[in-house]
């Protein structure tokens, strides 16, 4: 499980997910909202409490991801947004020489792209990528170089949704 969201980590958040989880996980300790010895902080925390991995956003400092490494034994994972058409990097040689020990792409449509890029510079970096919504899409991310996908499931909305719609397709008829 890579469980991050777009709000300040929480001690609280995070022992509950690696509680209930009957499988390894790695937990969002900043990096956008939160940073610098928040994030630090929250990652030592997060080892502590049982995380198998830490996982900072974009915006992340390079000096904070080398602070992080020097109080954790966890992997460091560094989420990785490209602009593929400009070939900018989010400095990726400085988030590997600061420390971060995995890539997580999180490019949208544009993920496939951003991970055979890296990995044609970086050969040997392991990468986790979001593989998006169809099987095609993730055999693309697959085929450019992941080596881990990650998947948002349906949201309880999108199923009651979908629910629902049976329930009266067969009220219906």
């Amino acid at each position: 499980i890579i469980a991050v969201y777009p709000f300040t980590p929480q001690p609280s958040i995070t022992q509950a997910i690696i509680s209930v989880s009957a499988v390894p996980c790695f937990v969002g300790v900043g990096g956008g909202v939160t940073s610098g010895d928040r994030s630090v902080r929250m990652a030592e925390f997060s080892e502590n409490q049982g995380a198998f991995g830490v996982v900072l956003n974009v915006p992340i400092a390079n000096e904070t991801i080398t602070k992080i490494k020097q109080v954790v034994d966890i992997p460091v994972i560094t989420t990785i947004v490209q602009n593929v058409n400009e070939r900018r990097t989010n400095d990726i040689g400085g988030r590997l020489a600061a420390g971060a020990d995995i890539l997580n792409v999180s490019g949208a449509a544009k993920t496939p792209e951003i991970v055979a890029h890296i990995r044609e510079k970086f050969p040997d970096v392991p990468i986790i990528a979001t593989g998006g919504p169809r099987d095609e899409d993730i055999l693309r991310t697959i085929r450019a170089g992941a080596n881990a996908i990650t998947y948002t499931p349906p949201t309880t909305a999108q199923l009651c949704s979908e629910i629902m719609v049976d329930h009266r397709s067969k009220f219906e008829k």
